[in-house]
């Protein structure tokens, strides 16, 4: 995948210059054309294992997984900006540029051998982040999401660097199989306090940029200030590597000590779990209540992380599939019904089945998906993550994540039912939503792929 990254740094640089264009119409077609190019290259890593950069990035097949996600995530988004930009002095080829940027650190995330990568990679992607958060520039909404992701996003930054020297300074490495080596040889007499400090302090790091308990106090306020577009962006390409990139470093380098860390990640756990779900319940906007359900699903993610074993690797590719499937779908029909009905609460959601069958069909299929509920990606997303669980012993984490997605079933079906079960203004026209057909291909898209995944699992789960 040294190849995607190089290709997208340079497309990401072509998208600047294509903003001289009088037309903008080649923008977007242009940018998917760069995606797709990245992807077909990534897909030619399949079944190979190799290093670059001097053992600094590896490639196998679950990274290759992983950046496949995380590239279709990017080309899903996109076409839902053809519309969402009607100003016309807006930088839309920065915007594009600064996305493929941010794919470009988050390939990085997957694909690290060497924990300087892992800084540069997400650095590269939260810095794009920190950009987009404030692209809004006439709410002070954004405004704020985008000071209080730097500043709390800097902090984290700092935590993870002295994580990584103390790190550094116990095992003499940063390469991630020099990390397990040092683990293995210093079993017997005892590893240094400092690697042990070290860990603790780069896990902080990483899992405040996951938004999880208690590091998630910046995610409500940024996701709902954020521009709807790049939120759903944040919420499905940050996570998705994020985890990538936790799982590889302790899956790799610190299985040896894996009773130190684990009882940490399992209270972690929980307390996402509690706080990501139970606080979603008091949510009276939609776009709340999805960042909410983001702290919540992080926890369930969480889970197959502390479960650590053969099958966790497969169970957080599928579950990150699923969830991003869901989530985009959501996020793209909370920008319609925002740009049609000027509101993001639940009421906003009133009688869309009766005018936009299509639309409340996607999304019912979408919330079901997070809830957990069968025949949905979801379902088996959960499924596979609670069977981790339960061969690895953690029946406590198991009986917390059933009652907790039980609880999510409840904010889940408020917007069904206000969708299917509550009225709207009786005049038809004016609440009828006209649907882009570029919406309506990611709609069709991301629906048709969350019901597969929902009926035939195996398609997935069978090369891992």
């Amino acid at each position: 995948m040294f190849y995607s990254v190089v290709l997208l740094s340079i497309f990401g640089i072509l998208n600047l210059f294509l903003g001289f264009l009088k037309s903008r119409a080649w923008l977007l077609p242009v940018t998917l054309l760069f995606l797709a190019t990245a992807l077909v290259v990534t897909l030619t890593d399949w079944n190979k294992s190799l290093f670059f950069w001097n053992y600094m990035m590896s490639t196998d097949n679950v990274s290759v997984a992983f950046a496949t996600i995380i590239i279709v995530s990017a080309m899903l988004i996109l076409p839902l900006s053809r519309f969402y930009f009607p100003n016309a002095a807006a930088p839309v080829p920065e915007y594009y540029a600064i996305l493929l940027f941010s794919v470009v650190g988050a390939i990085l995330m997957v694909t690290y051998e060497n924990i300087i990568m892992l800084f540069l990679g997400l650095e590269t992607l939260s810095i794009a982040m920190y950009i987009l958060a404030g692209s809004d520039k006439r709410n002070p909404r954004s405004h704020e999401a985008a000071l209080k992701y730097f500043l709390m996003g800097a902090f984290a930054t700092g935590i993870l660097l002295f994580g990584v020297a103390m790190l550094y300074g116990a095992t003499g490495t940063f390469n991630l199989s020099g990390l397990a080596q040092y683990v293995r040889t210093t079993l017997v007499n005892g590893a240094s306090p400092m690697l042990y400090l070290g860990l603790t302090l780069v896990l902080i790091g990483i899992l405040f940029k996951l938004s999880v308990a208690p590091f998630h106090f910046w995610t409500p306020d940024v996701y709902d200030g954020t521009p709807t577009l790049f939120t759903a962006f944040m919420a499905t390409v940050v996570k998705t590597a994020g985890f990538a990139a936790l799982y590889k470093i302790l899956s790799v380098s610190f299985t040896g000590i894996y009773s130190v860390w684990w009882i940490t990640l399992a209270a972690t756990s929980v307390l996402t779990l509690l706080i990501g779900n139970i606080t979603a319940v008091y949510q009276q906007s939609f776009k709340r209540m999805l960042a909410y359900s983001s702290i919540s699903h992080a926890g369930y993610l969480l889970i197959a992380v502390t479960a650590m074993g053969q099958t966790s690797q497969s169970s957080i590719l599928f579950y990150s599939l699923a969830y991003t499937l869901a989530t985009i779908t959501s996020f793209a029909v909370l920008i319609l019904v925002n740009e049609n009905r000027a509101g993001e609460s639940f009421s906003a959601f009133n009688g869309l089945a009766r005018h936009n069958p299509f639309l409340a069909f996607a999304l019912t299929v979408a919330m079901c998906s997070l809830a957990g509920i069968p025949l949905t990606g979801g379902f088996f997303g959960k499924f596979y993550i609670f069977i981790n669980a339960l061969e690895k012993g953690l029946l406590f984490l198991l009986v917390v994540a059933v009652l907790m997605s039980a609880v999510g079933i409840y904010y889940y079906f408020r917007v069904v039912i206000a969708m299917y079960m509550r009225g709207s203004d009786d005049n038809a026209v004016a609440d009828r939503i006209i649907v882009p057909k570029s919406y309506a291909a990611v709609l069709a898209i991301t629906t048709f792929l969350t019901i597969l995944l929902g009926v035939a699992p195996d398609l997935l789960v069978r090369y891992f």
